[in-house]
């Protein structure tokens, strides 16, 4: 028996909710990353670079472990990205320009945005 192209739409949807947070969420981590690249600086002891490099990783193993998190229960993802949003501008408050704000916290916001409507796609269809 072959499903109406409604049915299919609807599937294809919830399957594009259900993947956008996750893979924004790893492209964050990835972003975030790059940053830490920075750390490495001529003239400076290869283990205090390597310090400093792992130091500059820990906004992505936070940013990972809320992915994991919220992988399983979407409703922690829109709420604790939301939060690192919110943190991040409150940490940099008059430190940076709006620009960081929304290279950071927008992505972020985003990424809790398509966590929150994936997870009110699968109550409404449970």
């Amino acid at each position: 028996m072959h499903q109406s192209n409604e049915m299919k739409m609807q599937n294809n949807i919830l399957r594009l909710l259900y993947w956008a947070p996750r893979i924004a969420g790893i492209a964050m981590a990835l972003f975030l990353s790059l940053f830490s690249f920075d750390a490495f600086q001529p003239g400076r002891p290869w283990f205090e670079n390597l310090l400093v490099f792992f130091i500059h990783q820990i906004p992505v193993l936070i940013v990972a472990l809320l992915l994991v998190l919220a992988w399983r229960w979407e409703w922690i993802g829109s709420v604790l990205f939301a939060l690192l949003g919110i943190l991040y501008i409150g940490m940099t408050w008059r430190k940076f320009w709006w620009s960081a704000w929304l290279a950071i916290s927008g992505p972020l916001f985003l990424v809790a945005a398509l966590f929150t409507a994936n997870w009110l796609s699968r109550r409404r269809h449970l």
